[in-house]
């Protein structure tokens, strides 16, 4: 059925709600905006270019804060670096609470280390980092892992000799495995094909969630969700996804040495028996399969798309790739592994994968938050529950901080003596209570797999610089990077 039939069927039937219930009215004293429409909400305001379009359009006209009615519900929108920083970090426990994506709320409903809250919220995170730390992040063996890995791709990558190829499943492969490492205890082969599927239904879920047509669901979820649509093909793919993670979770209870636990999964399972006679506690099946699915879907995707993003750059910005590659011949050279430690000898490199991530504006309106309690905010009263749309796009290209916003220029982080540049509006990973939890890995992966490829490969296209299409091909809750083909040549 057409996306406009039902929408249409949508309105007919919110309208009728409406006609019945009446409309309710919202307590509290929001920020300003469009004046809604019962049940429509702001919909007559929002841009066909999808809401990042629509929030920015209305930003120029009521400023940093303001209200929009995603259909029947109000959602404040916070813009700019010093206004996101002021709420998530200046007031970090009243903006800790997580808000919902309608098209992934049937299958987390508000269960897993990314869409709890509360007690529930707090438990999985502090589990969640100190297991993971554990297991390797900030460590030394997970700085191994990722240079065996990235090892592992330069041999596969020599195979292809020259031919062009589209990177997305390879740039996956690497990116799941050092997360599979920490959760399932193994890394699986590039011609694994179950392990490919997963990864295929990882992207193309992705892929369906920054859709446009998700992005009308978001609106009018409630009543969408009895027709067919992408949440549907979001929700079995999930559910396929689920599916796997119990069957190793099953693998894992049954081989289970509670004096040797091999990873994320085993970890849990000893805590769940710990506190089996606890009737209150979170760590409970549900919890285990949805963390996992958080962390195998957050740990593959952000990584391996900013990756993916990086060297569309490296083929539109040739020089820039080639003063990176002279910057590692000096500092590193061919006959050695790269190391982290190199990451402070090489400030121009640093500086490139800061503007990647910062140019591709990977999750540019945030994962919703929602406000603990009742809040006061630049003069507003936000009522406990309301939701909270922290716009990162506006951090990532706050002209008070970055001189071209909308030009990738590595000089955005580099300062006039050429030594790496910090900026308070380099929001990528978000920032205060709901930080992204696996940021100090994600940066250790872009610097050690993006340093190994350009120390053995130079980067080459079919298609001119000037001729290559940054456009994305969805742009919603994330940023999806057109598809590409690139050729990897042996230095």
């Amino acid at each position: 059925m057409e996306l406009s039939v039902l929408l249409l069927l949508a309105l007919l039937v919110g309208f009728l709600l409406f006609l019945v219930r009446g409309h309710p009215k919202s307590r509290g004293n929001f920020p300003p905006g469009p004046r809604p429409l019962p049940f429509l909400g702001n919909l007559l305001q929002m841009d066909r270019g999808g809401l990042l379009n629509s929030f920015m359009q209305l930003r120029e006209k009521y400023g940093d804060v303001f209200t929009v009615h995603l259909g029947p519900r109000p959602v404040v929108m916070l813009c700019g670096t010093d206004t996101i920083r002021e709420a998530l970090v200046g007031q970090a426990e009243a903006f800790s609470g997580r808000g919902t994506v309608a098209v992934v709320e049937p299958i987390f409903k508000e269960y897993g280390v990314i869409f709890a809250n509360g007690e529930r919220w707090k438990a999985l995170r502090r589990f969640s980092l100190s297991t993971m730390r554990d297991f390797g992040m900030g460590k030394r063996s997970v700085e191994e892992w990722i240079q065996e890995e990235a090892q592992c791709l330069v041999e596969e990558l020599r195979k292809y000799k020259g031919a062009p190829l589209d990177p997305t499943f390879l740039l996956q492969c690497i990116t799941a495995n050092i997360i599979c490492s920490i959760v399932f205890g193994k890394r699986f082969d590039y011609t694994d094909h179950q392990f490919l599927h997963l990864l295929e239904l990882i992207y193309q879920s992705f892929s369906l969630i920054s859709s446009f047509s998700s992005q009308v669901f978001e609106l009018f979820s409630a009543v969408l969700k009895h027709f067919p649509g992408t949440h549907r093909q979001i929700s079995k793919n999930l559910q396929e996804i689920l599916d796997y993670i119990g069957h190793s979770v099953e693998q894992h209870r049954a081989t289970l040495d509670p004096s040797s636990p091999r990873d994320f999964i085993d970890t849990y399972l000893l805590r769940m028996e710990k506190e089996k006679s606890n009737h209150h506690t979170e760590f409970h099946h549900r919890n285990l399969m949805m963390s996992v699915l958080s962390l195998f879907f957050a740990g593959t995707e952000t990584s391996s798309t900013t990756l993916r993003y990086g060297f569309l750059l490296m083929l539109k910005y040739p020089h820039v790739a080639e003063k990176v590659q002279k910057e590692i011949d000096q500092v590193i050279g061919s006959h050695r592994l790269p190391t982290l430690d190199d990451r402070a000898k090489m400030p121009y490199t640093d500086a490139v994968i800061h503007e990647i991530q910062r140019f591709s504006d990977l999750i540019p309106i945030g994962v919703p938050h929602r406000v603990t309690k009742d809040t006061m905010f630049r003069g507003y009263l936000l009522p406990k529950n309301t939701e909270v749309y922290p716009i990162l796009s506006t951090a990532l290209h706050d002209p008070r901080y970055f001189e071209q916003p909308d030009t990738f220029n590595p000089e955005h982080f580099l300062d006039a003596n050429g030594a790496l540049k910090k900026s308070e509006a380099f929001l990528p990973f978000s920032t205060g209570k709901r930080i992204c939890l696996g940021e100090g890995i994600a940066r250790n992966e872009l610097f050690l797999f993006f340093t190994t490829i350009l120390q053995n490969f130079s980067v080459a296209s079919h298609v001119a610089p000037k001729d290559i299409d940054l456009t994305p091909k969805e742009s919603g809750i994330g940023k999806i990077p057109p598809t590409y083909q690139i050729c990897f040549l042996a230095r």
